[in-house]
C-alpha cells in the first residue's frame, strides 16, 4: 500500500525580529538550546508540502541544514519569512533554487514599516523578493495579512506582485495561542471586504486558474471576517500537522490555546505519535471546533480534498459570468447584506469572532523559555542574539 503523504508545517523558532502590531509573539522567543533538532526532523513523515515558518525561520543559522533534511521528506518546501535577512536568503536560494520563499509585506512602504515595525522593512522585503526572482526562482512571492489598516493597499500590492510575475497570498487577523493574541479584530468590515470584492475580481479577470481559485480563498476571507462558518471542512490533524519548536505536534496554529497530539522528541518514530491515544483525543476536538478559521494552512487541504466545492464556484463567476468585467459581488454573502440593511449589527458580528479582550493568552513556551523571560524582555533577547550572531560572522 502506497504510504500517505502529509501537510507539514515546521516552526523551527518563535524568535522574531519584527514587531507586527498582529502578533505578540516576539514577545515570547523560544530558547535557542530547545529548539527543533535534526534528529527530531528525522522523525517527521513523508510530506507533499511542507512550510518552514517562526517566528523568524531565517534567525535559525543552521536552517540550511534543516531545509537538506526536510527534502528528504518533503516534495515541494515553502519558507515563509520577513525578509529581514536577505543574505541568507539569497545563499539559501542558490543552494536550494527550486524552494519557495514568501514575504511578509503588509502593504506599500509606509503602511508595511508601520505594521511590522522593522526600520526600511518594505524595501528590505521588495529588494530581496527582487533579486530573487532576478536569480531565476520562481517560487516567489508575497504574504498580506488583511486588517483595517491596509486593506486599502491591498489590490495596490497585488498590482505590484503581478507586475513582477511572482505569486500573492493572503490573510486576515486571526488570534491564537500561536500569534499570543486574543485582541485582533476587523473594525470596518464592509470597507475590508470591499477591497478583497476589488481583488477577487482582479483575479477572476486574470488568465490564470490558480489565480481563478485563489478568488475563491479570498472569498472565504469575507465570510470568515463576517464571523460565519467556514466554507469547507477543516481536517487538521487527520491529512495535516503543524509541529512547534519543543518537537509537540499540534493540529494547526489557530486553537486559543495549545492543543498537543503528543512530543515527536520523546517519541520513537512519527506512527508512535500520530496513531496515539492522545493524538486522537486531539482529532476529537477538531471535529468540534468552533473558531471557524480560514488560514491557508488548513484551507488548502480542504480545497484539494473537495475540490468540486471551489471549483464549481470558479466556474460560475468565471464562465456563467464570462463577460462581464465584474463578476463578484460581496454581497452574494447574505451576511453583508444583512448588515448592510440593518437586519444584524456591528456588535453582534463582533461577538461571532475569535476577539476576546478579556482572555490570558497561553503563549505555547515551555517552562526554560518562560523563565527567561523574568529578567529581560522577549525582544531584547532577541536583539541580543541577532547581534550576537551578526559579530561571529564578521568575525569569521
Amino acid at each position: 500500500m502506497k504510504e500517505k503523504k502529509l501537510n507539514g508545517t515546521v516552526i523551527v523558532t518563535y524568535r522574531c525580529n519584527a514587531r507586527c502590531t498582529m502578533c505578540n509573539r516576539y514577545k515570547c522567543p523560544s530558547k535557542p538550546n530547545e529548539e527543533i533538532s535534526i534528529e527530531t526532523i528525522k522523525k517527521l513523515p513523508k510530506m507533499y508540502f511542507t512550510n518552514i515558518t517562526g517566528g523568524e525561520p531565517f534567525i535559525r543559522e543552521d536552517l540550511q541544514d534543516i531545509v537538506e533534511e526536510l527534502y528528504k521528506k518533503s516534495d515541494r518546501i515553502v519558507i515563509s519569512t520577513n525578509g529581514f535577512f536577505t543574505d541568507r536568503i539569497i545563499a539559501m536560494a542558490k543552494r536550494f533554487p527550486n524552494i519557495g520563499i514568501r514575504i511578509s509585506i503588509e502593504g506599500l512602504e509606509q503602511t508595511n514599516n508601520e505594521i511590522r515595525g522593522l526600520k526600511d522593512g518594505y524595501k528590505r522585503g521588495y529588494e530581496t523578493l527582487k533579486q530573487l526572482k532576478e536569480m531565476g526562482m520562481k517560487d516567489v512571492g508575497f504574504g498580506m495579512t488583511v486588517q483595517d489598516k491596509n486593506a486599502p493597499d491591498l489590490v495596490p500590492l497585488y498590482n505590484i506582485s503581478n507586475e513582477m510575475n511572482m505569486e500573492f497570498a493572503t490573510a486576515s487577523l486571526h488570534n491564537s495561542f500561536y500569534f499570543v493574541e486574543a485582541k485582533n479584530i476587523i473594525h470596518d468590515r464592509p470597507m475590508v471586504a470591499q477591497n478583497f470584492e476589488d481583488l477577487i475580481n482582479e483575479l477572476l479577470n486574470s488568465n490564470s486558474p490558480k489565480k481563478w481559485f485563489r478568488a475563491y480563498f479570498n472569498h472565504g476571507l469575507i465570510n470568515y471576517i463576517y464571523g460565519q462558518k467556514r466554507l469547507l471542512p477543516c481536517d487538521m490533524a487527520f491529512d495535516t500537522f503543524f509541529i512547534d519548536p519543543y518537537g509537540d505536534v499540534m493540529p494547526c496554529n489557530g486553537t486559543k490555546d495549545k492543543e498537543v497530539m503528543g512530543n515527536l522528541n520523546e517519541c520513537k518514530n512519527w506512527d508512535e505519535l500520530w496513531n496515539s491515544e492522545q493524538a486522537n483525543e486531539v482529532r476529537n476536538k477538531v471535529r468540534h471546533c468552533d473558531r471557524q478559521c480560514w488560514m491557508i494552512g488548513s484551507v488548502s487541504p480542504a480545497m484539494h480534498k473537495y475540490i468540486w466545492v471551489p471549483a464549481w464556484w470558479v466556474f460560475k463567476h468565471k464562465f456563467l459570468r464570462f463577460f462581464k468585467k465584474k463578476k463578484y459581488s460581496m454581497y452574494e454573502n447574505k451576511i453583508v447584506r444583512d448588515l448592510r440593511d440593518g437586519k444584524v449589527t456591528k456588535e453582534e458580528l463582533d461577538k461571532c469572532s475569535t476577539c476576546d479582550k478579556n482572555c490570558i493568552v497561553n503563549n505555547g513556551l515551555s517552562k526554560e523559555s518562560l523563565e527567561q523571560l523574568k529578567n529581560k524582555a522577549g525582544e531584547e533577547i532577541v536583539d541580543e542574539d541577532i547581534k550576537k550572531q551578526m559579530k561571529r560572522r564578521r568575525e569569521k
